[in-house]
């Protein structure tokens, strides 16, 4: 698929790896739906681009009828939609039990809601879109790319919950691109190592230093322009498909 010519949902697309994927899209000549609930940030970003490349569609991504309304508008505010990329997620850290006393249920079930159940939403309700297109030369419909982590297969102390939510996306990548492939749409998924999203903004300059150094090579954060990057990457090259890709300059996470 012609990355120039994409027509996305980018999930989170108000900052992080989602508002870069937004930036490199309409930057290429693609559009860009926002699905997220910054609404002054995204609405930032529509106005930077004009012209249309940006579209803003408040979202919940975990409410199932928000999700289906809002994507039924992208539709046809774009003509038609070939692309998404699930970038919104949470990470609320949490010890299974911390002195003494067990984990609320609901941080637990709330991570998950986010980052699992609400990638599947938006991907359900665009895949049935997406197998709507004109197929193109190569019989392909769309490219859904889903966010995992590498938590999903190193996961630390305190971060049962998120690893669980990223070890689902990566789980049930392989089965829907084996589902859709009659369809000739791709799913895939990146998982990013220690990427330089707001998430570490209120780190000091030593702690961002420290986490640097654990990086084997680039011995850095990685930037959200390089996840956007690899979806460019993934979109035009048509084998990429039912597959995990990690990017995270070969860190290992180790226990804490």
């Amino acid at each position: 698929m012609d990355f120039s010519k994409v027509k996305a949902i980018v999930t989170g697309g108000a900052s992080g790896l989602g508002e870069a994927t937004v930036r490199h899209i309409a930057s290429s000549g693609g559009q860009a739906a926002i699905f997220d609930l910054n609404e002054e940030r995204a609405k930032q970003l529509e106005e930077e681009f004009g012209g249309g490349k940006v579209s803003y569609f408040g979202t919940d991504v975990t409410n199932a009828a928000q999700v289906e309304k809002n994507i039924e508008l992208a539709v046809e505010h774009f003509g038609a939609i070939n692309l998404v990329v699930n970038c919104a997620g949470i990470g609320t850290p949490g010890k299974v039990v911390s002195k003494g006393q067990p984990l609320a249920l609901d941080r637990f079930e709330k991570v998950i809601q986010v980052n699992l159940i609400g990638s599947f939403n938006v991907l359900r309700v665009a895949a049935a879109a997406m197998q709507k297109n004109e197929p193109n030369e190569d019989g392909e419909r769309g490219v859904i790319i889903s966010t995992a982590s590498v938590a999903a297969f190193e996961g630390q102390i305190g971060q049962a919950a998120y690893s669980a939510s990223k070890g689902g996306i990566v789980s049930m990548t392989l089965p829907i691109a084996r589902e859709f492939a009659r369809a000739g749409i791709r799913v895939m998924a990146i998982a990013p190592g220690l990427m330089k999203t707001p998430m570490f903004d209120g780190l000091p300059e030593s702690a961002i230093e420290s986490l640097s150094a654990s990086v084997p090579f680039p011995a850095r954060l990685g930037k959200p322009e390089e996840y956007a990057k690899l979806v460019e990457s993934i979109v035009e090259n048509p084998l990429l498909n039912g597959e995990v890709i990690r990017l995270d300059g070969a860190i290992r996470m180790q226990p804490k």
